[in-house]
């Protein structure tokens, strides 16, 4: 067995221990990321349950419903459990539902609005403090260090603990630094995807928390005879191995599979029991690269 996996926590930020199979919240909400979950009942079945499992990461947006994601995370596990850390994110605004062709959000992280934003965030989670707030998107229209100049203002206030970034590349990450310390980068990666290997190394090499979005590209992966081969060999299912894979890959990684499923959720927690060989991580990290994602990755 490779050794990343044996490092079951992360410190993001150097003092927020996480353990790193947590939660991503997004699918529950409505069609289309758009309003609440048609079964409420059930979401707040999936979020409780998942604290029960030992998740104490959950990642939601204020863009996810929007605000319907954040009230109803308020809703399962309020008062929340002390070593529970909830990340969200600001710097979209949502028109509608999203679809394939029609993300159904726009780009704003001016300073106004994340202020705006991390207030409604604040009210909405029902907290004094965010411990982990992250730009969504890097505005085109506004300077990222314009941007990061305003988050560094709220952890002045005390209104957020530390600072992400979501979908950036290398440059953008120290352009940010340059401004504030960054905790986390948030840019979708899976066994599927790789277009952000340097971007995953570079976090390494910097103490940075790499969280994949996406983590499970099921419809790439697919028919994929290695894959299935191997969840064999290691009593498990496909998906679990993919997420073990992202696990081993790299002791920075902190995964957020989501579902609106109590049995999915289940099967994906357990995935960090998963044991992986040297032999099958070569063979799994070899197969990635020879898939050539099959959808579009921005839908979120």
């Amino acid at each position: 067995m490779t050794t990343a996996i044996r490092n079951e926590s992360f410190q993001i930020g150097g003092d927020l221990s996480v353990r790193r199979v947590g939660f991503g919240a997004m699918q529950l909400t409505g069609p289309g990321i758009w309003g609440p979950p048609r079964d409420r009942a059930n979401a707040v079945a999936v979020l409780r349950r998942a604290v029960d499992l030992g998740v104490n990461f959950i990642d939601t947006a204020d863009v996810y419903g929007p605000g319907d994601n954040e009230r109803l995370i308020r809703e399962a596990l309020h008062p929340y459990p002390p070593d529970l850390v909830i990340a969200t994110k600001a710097g979209l605004v949502r028109s509608g539902p999203g679809t394939r062709t029609n993300p159904g959000f726009s780009v704003n992280a001016t300073p106004a609005h994340i202020s705006r934003a991390v207030d409604g965030s604040l009210r909405d989670l029902g907290v004094e403090r965010i411990g982990l707030y992250q730009l969504h998107r890097v505005d085109p229209a506004t300077p990222i260090e314009e941007t990061m100049d305003v988050f560094r203002a709220l952890r002045k206030e005390g209104k957020i603990k530390h600072i992400g970034l979501s979908e950036v590349g290398v440059e953008q990450i120290e352009r940010a630094r340059a401004v504030v310390e960054i905790a986390t980068v948030q840019n979708v990666y899976s066994l599927a995807i790789r277009k952000h290997d340097n971007v995953l190394a570079h976090c390494e090499s910097s103490g940075i928390g790499f969280i994949p979005f996406w983590p499970l590209h099921l419809e790439a992966l697919a028919g994929s005879e290695p894959l299935a081969r191997i969840a064999v060999q290691t009593a498990s299912t496909p998906s679990q191995v993919a997420l073990a894979w992202l696990l081993n890959k790299s002791a920075a990684t902190i995964l957020i599979p989501g579902t609106s499923s109590v049995a999915h959720l289940e099967e994906n927690v357990a995935a960090r029991d998963v044991e992986l060989s040297d032999s099958q991580m070569r063979e799994l990290e070899q197969l990635g690269k020879n898939i050539v994602p099959r959808v579009s990755v921005d839908v979120r």
